[in-house]
């Protein structure tokens, strides 16, 4: 595709307000939101998208069943992603304002639609973060992420040749769905998209499987990281974090993450809970060294695999930031090209990171001459791994709560976001409290109160 065709269709997506369909986000002030609310006519406090680098804690109505299929959750527990800052900046299109955030959350069935089979009102449940239908042939195969029927995003399908499951508080272009920053929440199809929380889990575990753990397993077994690879991973926030983990479950025998800036603190904060974890900075790099050269003395040859846990709206150089700044792409390529240049030769680069569309300046011949595998790891399947990675959390084998920093209130959303977008330093996940959780599980944070509520 020639530049200014790239530019053309880039100015097209990022133009386009959104499909009609997409009315399940009923906090729209914009959209008569009668059929969509609770015939109670009980309201709620939400996390709505205010419009570019602004959210806002508001009172909504509680949402109601649409389908017979559907669930209506009491949320106890949600978190801020990296995933979220990427809504908060306006860098993945088509999000509205009075869209209700959040993609991460468990809690306990509030009501269920007639349908419904596998669940029932006061179980304990965490939902995916994706929506699956259970029928089509990604479901079948467990693919949730892929999903043929719950989004039809025109503009999605036109931009990647195919479309993506819908998605819970994650914009238009994945369906449009009300997210979990919320103190009610309906979930579609609700026996395929909601996993019962055993007894002895507390939420501040189970939350995760949600996305954060499935991510991070996927980006790791995806990639293909085994026995004996020494494993380089982009990103020391809380999906870099568990890869590094999940690296070494694996068979890595070496990880090294990189990170800098205003993330600096993020190295110290994942060694100090994984202190086999080697660190990268690449703000103190020596003068005339690169993040690529440092890894080739660090490992002869440099990594066997690459990990991208950070995303493709942070452009380091200026051609890119301008360039992203009219229009001519949506992403950057610096990191994936430190990526392919940094692995050996037949390296594996997973992309785990959000890239939402087209970047310029890709090194292609470097991939193609040295062999590179380019993995795009995708919106992670969680149906394919959550029963499993429960059982990890059972038996001890994966601890969730080494990447959870802070326990906050939903209503004192805003002023997260606002610490969580300038990497506070301390601040890694947060567990967001509602009315309806219950007390802190031993060992988990306390409760950090702000006073803005």
């Amino acid at each position: 595709m020639a530049m200014s065709q790239a530019a053309n269709l880039v100015e097209k997506i990022l133009g386009h307000t959104g499909d009609a369909t997409t009315e399940q986000n009923m906090s729209n002030p914009n959209r008569d939101i009668s059929k969509y609310a609770d015939p109670s006519g009980e309201k709620m406090k939400a996390l709505v998208w205010n419009g570019k680098n602004d959210v806002k804690v508001i009172e909504t109505f509680k949402p109601a069943r649409i389908e017979n299929s559907d669930v209506i959750v009491k949320v106890t527990g949600s978190t801020v992603c990296g995933s979220d800052l990427h809504l908060l900046h306006g860098a993945v299109v088509e999000m509205q304002k009075g869209d209700i955030l959040g993609h991460e959350f468990c809690g306990v069935v509030d009501s269920v639609g007639p349908s419904i089979s596998k669940v029932k009102p006061g179980d304990r449940v965490v939902c995916s973060f994706q929506i699956a239908c259970g029928s089509c042939m990604y479901c079948q195969k467990k693919l949730s992420s892929q999903c043929e029927k719950t989004n039809d995003n025109t503009i999605e399908n036109i931009m990647y040749g195919g479309r993506t499951a819908g998605m819970l508080g994650y914009s238009h272009f994945t369906g449009g769905y009300a997210g979990g920053q919320a103190e009610y929440v309906r979930v579609a199809y609700g026996d395929v998209n909601l996993l019962k929380i055993p007894d002895e889990v507390p939420d501040e575990k189970a939350l995760f499987l949600s996305d954060v753990l499935s991510t991070s397993w996927n980006c790791v077994v995806d990639t293909g990281v085994k026995e004996g690879d020494v494993v380089a991973i982009w990103g020391a926030g809380p999906i870099g974090q568990m890869c590094a983990d999940f690296s070494f479950m694996n068979g890595a025998k070496r990880v090294i993450i990189i990170d800098g800036g205003a993330g600096s603190w993020r190295l110290d904060y994942v060694k100090s809970k994984l202190p086999k974890v080697e660190t990268l900075n690449f703000t103190d790099l020596p003068r005339g060294e690169s993040v690529t050269s440092q890894l080739k003395k660090m490992e002869h040859g440099g990594p066997d695999v690459a990990l991208e846990c950070v995303a493709g709206e942070y452009a380091k150089g200026w051609a890119h930031y301008f360039e992203m700044m009219l229009g001519m792409e949506t992403d950057t390529s610096e990191i994936l090209n430190e990526m392919i240049t940094s692995v050996k030769n037949f390296g594996r680069v997973g992309v785990t990171g959000v890239y939402v569309g087209f970047t310029n300046h890709f090194n292609i011949g470097s991939l193609m001459e040295r062999g590179i595998r380019l993995i795009g790891n995708g919106q992670a399947p969680v149906h394919l791994y959550w029963e499993d990675l429960m059982k990890k959390i059972q038996d001890g084998s994966i601890e969730p709560l080494r990447m959870v920093s802070h326990r906050v209130k939903l209503e004192e959303l805003e002023e997260v976001y606002k610490r969580y977008n300038e990497r506070e330093q301390g601040m890694q996940k947060v567990y967001v409290a509602t009315k309806f959780s219950f007390p802190p599980a031993p060992g988990t944070p306390q409760l950090t109160e702000y006073g803005t509520a």
